[in-house]
């Protein structure tokens, strides 16, 4: 039987109990003027505007996203322009064969994902071969990466494993999983 995950938020006079199975997807500009690192726009911001601006989300929450991708502007011509990237057909596919991996992978540890994965479930099904465990130790150490994070990142690369249909994790999908926690 699959739990569903609840927070619970006790103060003096009483309990209570929220749900709390969601996704978090949220968005911000690079810099309070929105154009650093645009080509086609100068930003000018300072540096202290910058830091200061992005400061604004706390580092106990950047902890918790798993992923952060940089979305750059595109030229006008690009916007009009035909789509030559992956068909959503194909995608959708390779997620819905992922999750399915997943399914079964789980389905005597009664939880759905990988992102449901506990401290006793992610050593059995993140294991890391030497060259990943290589990988990921370098990028603990260079990028200070909390006890969370470190998690995170296994999880992630355990799913991008599972997007490529590969069973083992290895450092090329540790590095990719790295790569959505540098911005």
């Amino acid at each position: 039987m699959i739990e569903e995950r609840a927070v619970t938020i006790a103060r003096a006079a009483r309990t209570a109990l929220f749900p709390a199975r969601f996704m978090l997807v949220g968005a911000m500009n690079p810099c309070p003027c929105g154009y650093l690192g645009d080509v086609f726009r100068e930003c000018r911001c300072t540096p202290p505007q910058v830091a200061r601006y992005r400061e604004k989300l706390s580092g106990p929450l950047r902890d918790r996203l798993d992923l952060s991708v940089e979305v750059p502007a595109l030229p006008p011509e690009a916007l009009s322009a035909t789509a030559t990237g992956e068909p959503s057909a194909s995608v959708r596919a390779r997620v819905i064969a992922a999750r399915e991996i997943q399914r079964v992978r789980y389905e005597q540890d009664a939880i759905r994902a990988n992102t449901d994965l506990t401290p006793s479930l992610l050593t059995r099904y993140c294991a890391l071969d030497r060259a990943a465990m290589r990988v990921l130790d370098a990028a603990a150490r260079r990028l200070s990466l909390s006890a969370r994070a470190y998690d995170r990142v296994r999880k992630v690369a355990r799913t991008i494993a599972d997007l490529e249909g590969t069973p083992a994790i290895n450092a090329d999908h540790l590095a990719e999983a790295l790569q959505f926690r540098l911005l």
